[in-house]
């Protein structure tokens, strides 16, 4: 069989890059995934109880991008959803982003009082301010309130997602942390806030169901690919011949992984997931509870609440989230890119390498060593085909 590009990866990223090979440009694309599914981390499933579940956690789509939801739109109907969490906080669970309300509830009458009117007179209604700006106003009102959420919903919740001590959080990090000015009680806040009617992973299905795309589970890229690298030269393997080819090749695995690692391993931060059936309708008032002080997770999620028709069941199916490190040879999933300089370095001295090979190109999260959004991925992707085609 003769194609003209090899995707490796069908999750987001490689499923915009083969739909759009094969719709736009009339190319023969082969998609390989190591994985028994498509779909990559958003894979989602109706599990025993008739309950979807998202098998490597919650996702939850929103952007700001036009272009980004009309390009998915062609693939999904949207039933609207706007994600709301709370935050368990000394015995009580409080909206998050701290907001009025959260205010209320942990201060007392009088002085909750007191801070709100100090927050709308410095900021107005509606601000979100960083937590990292709101640490050094000079109001003590002010101040308390930001060491409050600081100390109780920020900074232990954040040590365990990334392993780190207090001492060591990026700022960059502690700055994404708002205070709201308002009783808007949405975690997110962008214009288009939806889940596909039909899951994530029929949106992918439905991406790839094309007649010029062919798609091979459960195989390895070194199955099906050979790159010599010294060559500069990629090769098809077929049928027990291994031949030239000429196409392109995207791949959005592990850039490191492309080099055995002999320069270095990126580093990430990985996750344990613990599902658990529970005999009852419902076991939390929303879809995300955060657990920042009192246990080794970080938060539960309970997927009934993103079920349009989840009520049919009597069970309910939440699941547990446990950060840990990235650790390949124990086959954990890594997650969240570790920015460290070393990383960075090493991430430059492979890329120089890719860009040596013609028809090699790296696109997503994993070989491109970036935290994405789901609409960041399809983004990302959609400006890599320009650029391919740009190319061509």
């Amino acid at each position: 069989m003769s194609y003209q590009a090899i995707v490796v990866g069908a999750g987001i990223s490689g499923a915009v890059m083969a739909e759009r090979m094969a719709s736009q440009l009339g190319w023969k694309v082969l998609v390989l995934d190591q994985r028994p599914h498509i779909g990559g981390n958003c894979y989602d499933e109706i599990d025993e109880n008739g309950i979807r579940i998202h098998r490597y956690g919650p996702h939850l789509f929103h952007t700001d991008n036009n272009v980004v939801w009309e390009y998915l739109s062609q693939f999904t109907q949207w039933v609207e959803y706007e994600h709301r969490v709370l935050s368990h906080i000394d015995g009580q669970l409080v909206p998050i982003p701290f907001n009025l309300t959260s205010i209320e509830r942990c201060f007392e009458p009088a002085k909750a009082i007191r801070i709100i009117e100090a927050l709308v007179d410095r900021f107005g209604e509606g601000a979100r301010i960083p937590i990292l700006n709101l640490r050094q106003e000079q109001s003590p009102l002010l101040r308390e309130l930001a060491e409050f959420v600081y100390d109780k919903a920020f900074v232990n919740y954040t040590s365990k997602q990334w392993g780190v001590p207090p001492e060591e959080i990026s700022p960059e990090v502690t700055a994404r942390v708002p205070v709201v000015v308002s009783r808007d009680d949405r975690y997110f806040v962008d214009p288009w806030q939806a889940l596909p009617s039909e899951g994530y992973t029929e949106v992918v299905r439905r991406m790839l169901d094309h007649p010029l795309i062919d798609i091979e589970l459960g195989i390895s890229m070194e199955t099906r690919l050979s790159l010599d690298w010294e060559a500069q030269r990629l090769f098809l393997k077929h049928e027990g011949d291994t031949i030239p080819f000429h196409g392109k090749v995207i791949y959005t695995g592990m850039i490191d992984q492309l080099f055995a690692c002999d320069a270095g391993a990126l580093t990430y931060r990985s996750l344990r997931f613990d599902f658990k059936t529970i005999a009852q309708p419902y076991l939390q008032p929303v879809t995300t509870v955060n657990y920042p002080n009192e246990h080794a997770y970080t938060r539960i999620t309970e997927f009934k609440h993103l079920m349009f028709d989840g009520s049919r069941s009597s069970n309910t199916v939440v699941v547990y989230e446990y950060p840990k490190p990235f650790e390949a040879d124990k086959g954990d999933e890594p997650y969240y890119p570790v920015f460290t300089e070393e990383a960075r370095l090493a991430y430059e001295r492979y890329m120089n390498r890719v860009e040596e090979m013609p028809g090699l190109m790296c696109v997503g999260r994993l070989a491109q060593y970036r935290y994405f959004d789901m609409d960041d991925a399809v983004s990302n992707a959609l400006s890599s085909f320009e650029t391919l085609c740009n190319e061509l």
